[in-house]
């Protein structure tokens, strides 16, 4: 019976992830002001990020809808969903109520499960990798849950926010905060905790911030060199290759991938902002 691997929106892909993972993305939305983006699959991720930045209030966004995650939930095989955060967003209890009306409408005994996955953007995406990595060696529905289940308690995530517009206008941080940041060129650096909320872990002053980051990664890795490292960026390809060249000078990765932002990723990280999760 085929098994099938479903994310929300906030999970970056590239072309390559695209076309192998076989993932069925249910959208979120994207509101400036009255304005309403849908996270689809030709998403112009581009021209919304020029939109957000000329926006000057607070960018919203709007979990996917039960009736959303019926309608890939439908269908023949056990099906795998990774969401948001359950901390960030509400994608994951309208993934769990739609799995409640699922079973009360069929008495198929169709297996569903869905992942929380602590995390974002291309945090969700090595998920789902691992998903369908454990699909292919032919693990039964209840091994693979355990198994990816294990794999989110050990990911770590962590991103960087060259753009503050953001979080001035959602009023997570004063305008003069942000303008003592932007103009001493101050870069955060946040991560998730456990739990899959997001923290502060450092501050740095404009290359040296990156240099920071990788410096946690490494305090960070376990078992690197059996792990796959992610990096989403917004619109920032050259610095996360960068990025890649840096981390491999200091840590043995399984492999490194880099995926571009979609919508969802592209409103939390803002401009330029980089994501990486291992």
């Amino acid at each position: 019976m085929k098994k099938r691997i479903v994310g929300d929106s906030c999970t970056d892909l590239n072309e390559e992830l695209n076309e192998n993972l076989e993932i069925d993305i249910v959208p979120l939305r994207i509101f400036l002001g009255e304005k309403e983006f849908i996270d689809k699959k030709d998403f112009d991720a581009k021209g919304f990020l020029e939109e957000m930045i000329d926006y000057n209030d607070v960018v919203k966004t709007s979990c996917p809808s039960p009736e959303d995650y019926l309608k890939v939930i439908e269908g023949k095989g056990s099906v795998f969903i990774v969401t948001l955060s359950k901390e960030l967003s509400g994608s994951y209890n309208a993934a769990l109520l739609a799995k409640k009306l699922y079973h009360e409408e069929n008495d198929d005994h169709k297996f569903i499960h869905i992942f929380n996955s602590r995390s974002a953007a291309v945090g969700q995406t090595l998920i789902a990798m691992k998903i369908k990595e454990f699909i292919e060696l032919g693990l039964e529905d209840e091994m693979i849950v355990d198994r990816v289940e294990a794999y989110i308690e050990t990911q770590q995530t962590f991103f960087i926010l060259e753009s503050l517009d953001n979080l001035i206008k959602n009023g997570r941080i004063t305008k003069t905060k942000g303008f003592i940041a932007n103009t001493f060129n101050i870069i955060p650096i946040m991560g998730s905790t456990p739990k899959g909320t997001i923290e502060l872990k450092a501050k740095g002053r404009g290359s040296k911030a990156y240099k920071k980051m990788i410096d946690l990664i490494v305090e960070n890795a376990t078992d690197s060199k059996n792990k796959i490292l992610g990096i989403t960026h917004v619109d920032n390809k050259d610095q996360a290759e960068k990025i890649k060249k840096m981390i491999q000078k200091k840590i043995l990765f399984k492999d490194i991938i880099i995926v571009e932002a979609r919508g969802v990723s592209t409103s939390y990280a803002d401009n330029k902002g980089i994501v990486i999760a291992f």
